[in-house]
């Protein structure tokens, strides 16, 4: 579908950029970002769909974190499809939204549709989930056994050597107990007589079945503080989690800017060449009538014609551009529409404050700090977890069987190690050590944080002070254009004169274009360095200065 951008009196321009609604889907914080200010317009031209109609776009969002609870009353979570990737996501909710999106609404959908944020509170919730398992690692720990067998016994016993034992055993007693007496009568073998009794072998069958069950505990009182430590760990851990995602939510925030006001420049460059391209078709054509009447040569004609047929190709690559940048902002939120930023590119005449100040904002909120004052953490909680190392570990426990005549056992016991695993000194060691990489982390972070505000601080003024010094220029080359369109009337000038003179006016109100997005974009990298990214919004709102913007809801 194709739309006409319908201007101020003199210009017209076609731009193609095709528009579906489509489903998309992602993950969610929202808590963080306030109502939208309405910004007041400064409406030049309006880009309306070329059969006046207005497509009611609708995407979906998915949140695959815990937050997500706090939207699940509100909606109904279902399976939707990425638009980009074609991936079921699950847990996913639908959201309406409009193509056209002031920047303030693009960031409250970024971090709803980021896969990127979604990951992160991911990650944070899997951490403290860690964290709530090893709190209770130290409780008592309480177990019950059941247990239920059957058996069967068939066995043939050889008997033949137990028996022929028996028999000298019996035998030799015999003799002992009787001594010899002469002319008796021989005495019976009782060894045979006992012997005859006894089988070779036997056949041994038995089969039955047991039954048990018990219940017992097992209660750690003292652990030298290991709980303790392994808990803080997980925390502190969970902690850098959070730096991470905080991290990469401002560089999304960042990144938002960027395209955003990429677009709003690309579009307002595309705006201008045709604008160019429509001023040439007028000299052309006067150009025309006056090689028809003699006025001018066959030269000065085939100039006019030449620059005409460059303000097109011009007009036709800005066109194709504007097509990529708005392509890049609907990638970031993960549309198959295109989507229309309706807040324009701004510049404050204000003068920032001093450079100290937003030094101390990047000292007290940027995530890098707090992620260092996480790795800290966690090394000191591993320096005492070295330290328990020959500690002992007292165990209750306990044991008792549940029948009708139970038995039980209960106790205490202690264990230390006395020799074997882990080198304690070379641990705590290990541990001093990553603390003081963390404490050196720290100052050479401040250090660059520090350096970097600076750097920041003196773009946007430097740009706040471009945009303002072309001002003029912008204003000497609309006045030159204007004499030299007259002088062309007229026969002063020539089609030459013209030509410069236009291009002189685009490339002055390009540039001046240019410097805006160079504050925006300065700005955006200012707050982001200060680690405070959605306190762009406020100079945005407090700006006195802003450009015209195509698009208007």
């Amino acid at each position: 579908m194709k739309f006409t951008l319908s201007a101020l009196p003199t210009a017209m321009m076609t731009v193609a950029l095709m528009s579906v609604p489509v489903v998309t889907y992602a993950s969610t914080d929202i808590g963080s970002i306030q109502s939208q200010n309405n910004v007041p317009p400064v409406t030049v031209t309006q880009i309306v769909d070329a059969d006046g109609q207005i497509n009611n776009n609708k995407i979906a969002i998915a949140p695959s974190h815990t937050l997500a609870d706090t939207h699940a009353e509100q909606r109904t979570l279902t399976t939707l499809i990425d638009p980009i990737t074609h991936k079921a996501i699950d847990n996913s909710y639908p959201l309406e939204v409009s193509s056209f999106l002031s920047l303030e609404q693009a960031q409250k959908l970024l971090v709803q549709v980021s896969p990127k944020m979604a990951a992160n509170q991911a990650a944070i919730a899997a951490s403290e989930y860690q964290t709530d398992a090893l709190k209770t690692i130290d409780n008592p720990l309480v177990f019950a056994r059941v247990s239920a067998s059957a058996y069967h016994l068939d066995q043939d016993i050889d008997l033949s050597s137990l028996r022929n034992g028996i028999i000298n055993e019996v035998n030799s007693s015999v003799d002992n107990v009787v001594p010899p007496i002469a002319n008796l009568p021989d005495l019976p073998n009782f060894g045979e007589l006992v012997g005859t009794r006894i089988p070779d072998s036997y056949d041994l069958k038995r089969s039955g079945a047991t039954a048990g069950a018990g219940i017992g505990v097992v209660w750690p009182i003292y652990t030298a503080g290991r709980t303790d430590a392994l808990t803080g760990a997980s925390n502190a851990r969970t902690q850098e989690a959070v730096a991470d995602s905080i991290l990469d939510k401002n560089e999304l925030y960042n990144t938002l800017i960027e395209r955003y006001f990429k677009a709003q420049l690309a579009i307002i460059a595309a705006y201008l060449r045709e604008d160019a391209y429509n001023t040439l078709q007028q000299t052309d054509h006067m150009a025309e009538r006056l090689f028809e009447e003699g006025f001018i040569s066959r030269v000065d004609r085939l100039e006019a014609q030449s620059a005409l047929a460059d303000a097109k190709s011009e007009s036709v690559n800005a066109n194709n551009d504007a097509r990529l940048a708005m392509i890049a902002l609907q990638r970031l939120l993960r549309t198959d529409y295109r989507i229309k930023p309706t807040t324009p590119l701004f510049v404050s005449s204000r003068p920032l404050p001093d450079v100290s100040y937003f030094q101390d904002l990047a000292l007290n909120n940027h995530p890098g700090l707090q992620k260092v004052a996480a790795k800290r953490a966690q090394a000191q909680q591993l320096h005492a977890l070295s330290d328990t190392g020959y500690k002992p570990t007292v165990l209750l426990y306990g044991y008792g069987q549940l029948e009708k005549d139970p038995s039980w056992v209960a106790g205490i016991s202690a264990s230390w190690k006395l020799w074997g695993g882990l080198d304690k000194t070379a641990s705590l060691a290990s541990s001093n050590a990553q603390i003081r990489q963390a404490d050196l982390s720290e100052i050479n972070v401040s250090d660059n944080l520090l350096l970097l505000v600076e750097k920041n601080w003196h773009d946007v003024n430097n740009a706040q002070s471009r945009y303002q010094a072309l001002q003029s220029n912008v204003d000497l080359a609309a006045e030159v254009l204007r004499l030299r369109r007259l002088g062309l009337q007229e026969g002063v000038n020539t089609t030459v004169d013209v030509v410069q003179a236009q291009t002189q006016s685009l490339k002055a109100r390009t540039e001046q274009a240019q410097a805006a997005n160079s504050y925006v974009q300065s700005l955006a990298a200012l707050m982001q360095s200060c680690g405070t990214p959605l306190a762009f919004n406020a100079y945005l709102n407090a700006a006195d200065i802003r450009l015209p913007t195509l698009y208007e809801k």
